[in-house]
């Protein structure tokens, strides 16, 4: 397996779930359980938590996940998942991701998605990051927007999500406006 990618800047730390996460990942799902139910069902089990520590862990070569801890105080605040790398001429991923309630709003998953960002385009060298998002769920769209993605269409019916197809509005990063973001900041 190779080495875990691991960043971290003065908020926040990003490293791949573990083991040793199952406790804090599942009381942090339960209890944010209401904050997510429209847009995502997050891992709320050891069995469930054991199935993505399976497949975002870092032992498959097309899934990648990260949690994200708060720096003081080490609480779990977040999670991203970068799903379907594909290489070749390809070089993109999706991106996913959900705060932790009372986390969300506090800035923490902005400062976790650059390090994400920093980790897909230098360490795997990504050429795109995509991410999909429901069009009510302003906050998501507003992190996607504030990081610098940009707006690319919109996707009908797209994902089925708590039994219901959903339409998702289509974001993007490329690997040159990632760097010339890093520029100007």
């Amino acid at each position: 397996m190779p080495t875990p990618i691991q960043r971290q800047d003065k908020l926040v730390l990003v490293r791949p779930p573990q083991a040793g996460d199952a406790r804090a990942f599942v009381a942090a799902a339960r209890t944010s359980a209401r904050l997510h139910a429209a847009w995502v069902s997050a891992p709320s089990t050891p069995r469930q938590y054991a199935a993505h520590l399976a497949r975002y862990g870092g032992a498959l070569p097309t899934h990648l996940g990260f949690l994200v801890f708060q720096r003081e105080g080490n609480a779990l605040v977040g999670a991203y998942n970068l799903s379907e790398i594909v290489r070749g001429v390809f070089h993109s991923a999706y991106l996913g991701y959900y705060a932790f309630a009372p986390w969300a709003g506090h800035g923490y998953m902005r400062a976790g998605l650059a390090l994400v960002l920093q980790a897909a385009f230098v360490d795997l060298k990504l050429h795109r990051v995509e991410a999909n998002v429901q069009p009510a769920n302003v906050r998501s769209i507003r992190l996607l927007q504030a990081i610098g993605f940009t707006r690319e269409g919109y996707s009908r019916r797209y994902v089925k999500i708590a039994g219901r197809w959903r339409d998702h509005v289509r974001f993007a990063m490329l690997a040159e406006d990632w760097r010339a973001l890093r520029r100007r900041a």
